[in-house]
């Protein structure tokens, strides 16, 4: 009876597992403490902000501009020559003046001196004149206001009936603006109307448009819509490019050919 007492308290005691030794685990110790982190940048996405502390504006990737081009999204328009803008003064307006872009780029300042405005937006040329009456004036709160532009226009010159420069209202394609510029004339080549587009200031592509085929087949879904400052030039056709008058020794050969 001693001896089967004796054999399950040893059973017993091989069974229990000492309190010395931890618990076995298949998770990384590391994990738990990662896991603060992870809330937190959890909590940073959730209220819109970049877990790296980097700053980003609504409607561009990284704040650098439209992501297919790298530039503005919506871009403002830059002052340019011959420009003028109104700019009022709130608290001090014995210095309201209206400004107009000289041809160097500068407009000239009543009492503050010279500035160059020509490539501004609005909102730059405000700051601009604030600053550079901020040495007399304390705080000047400046409003610019743009009041004559170059208006967008197309030009048209070849063939046309009415070569010029032409307002651009609207959404005009090249065969709306030939019309506008009085239609072809009879030397016209209605088949290679050229449209000229400047992309830089050096550089400008070329565009051909077969106006008489898509006239004759009454599709004018080729028809290219027009951008600001684009030039249409309208070639001369080939037969109309025979001298209207030529001597008559020089044709004694096509009436008389055998002599």
């Amino acid at each position: 009876m001693l001896v089967l007492q004796l054999a399950v308290v040893t059973s017993v005691a091989q069974t229990v597992p000492s309190p010395a030794s931890p618990p076995e685990s298949s998770a990384p110790p590391a994990a738990g403490m990662a896991a603060p982190e992870s809330s937190q940048t959890q909590g940073q996405r959730s209220q819109g902000g970049p877990a790296n502390g980097a700053t980003t504006q609504p409607g561009k990737a990284g704040g650098q501009g439209d992501p297919a081009f790298g530039g503005e999204r919506h871009p403002f328009y830059r002052l340019s020559k011959s420009d003028t803008v109104d700019v009022n003064f709130t608290f001090s307006p014995d210095f309201n003046q209206t400004l107009t872009v000289l041809p160097d780029g500068f407009v000239a300042l009543k009492g503050a001196g010279t500035l160059l405005a020509e490539g501004l937006t609005v909102p730059e040329m405000q700051s601009a004149i604030a600053e550079a009456y901020r040495g007399f004036l304390h705080e000047p709160e400046v409003t610019v206001i743009l009041k004559e532009f170059d208006k967008p226009y197309f030009l048209a010159s070849g063939e046309v009936a009415r070569p010029g420069k032409y307002e651009l209202r609207g959404d005009l394609t090249v065969n709306e603006a030939v019309a506008i510029a009085g239609g072809f004339t009879q030397q016209a080549r209605h088949s290679q109307v050229v449209v000229f587009r400047r992309i830089s200031a050096y550089v400008a592509e070329s565009h051909v448009v077969d106006l008489k085929k898509m006239l004759n087949s009454r599709d004018l879904h080729e028809d290219m819509h027009l951008q600001p400052g684009d030039f249409i030039y309208v070639p001369q056709s080939r037969i109309s490019k025979i001298r209207k008058f030529v001597p008559t020794s020089s044709m004694s050969w096509y009436m008389n050919p055998m002599q």
